[in-house]
């Protein structure tokens, strides 16, 4: 389960919205602050697509906007679907684990005022 770490949670969220549809940085950013407490840390989500484009999950191309300068825009290959797909396993994993602790938790009376 070390995999899917809070720190490496980014990635899969990352190929979560690019799996909705391909973006550039800047809106990736916008699209990920309901899923992942980033605090905004811009340079962490494009060393991330850096990092996934390196390893054949996303590709990305320059695209010239009809105004504005040119946006790197992010797609999700099919290795980052497979990909993708083995995080959610590993997730579904650790929700089931979490939600067993949590529950065993409730049943020891936590939560109780003195």
């Amino acid at each position: 389960m070390a995999v899917l770490e809070p720190r490496n949670f980014l990635q899969p969220c990352l190929l979560l919205l690019l799996r909705e549809r391909a973006d550039h940085g800047y809106d990736l950013l916008s699209r990920l602050t309901p899923m992942h407490d980033g605090e905004g840390d811009s340079g962490g989500v494009y060393r991330a697509l850096r990092g996934l484009e390196r390893r054949g999950l996303v590709h990305s191309q320059w695209c010239t906007p009809q105004a504005g300068p040119a946006r790197r825009t992010y797609h999700l290959t099919d290795a980052g679907e497979s990909y993708l797909e083995d995080q959610v396993a590993e997730l579904r994993l650790v929700d089931g684990a979490l939600h067993r602790f949590l529950e065993r938790y409730e049943r020891t009376g936590a939560g109780r005022v003195g």
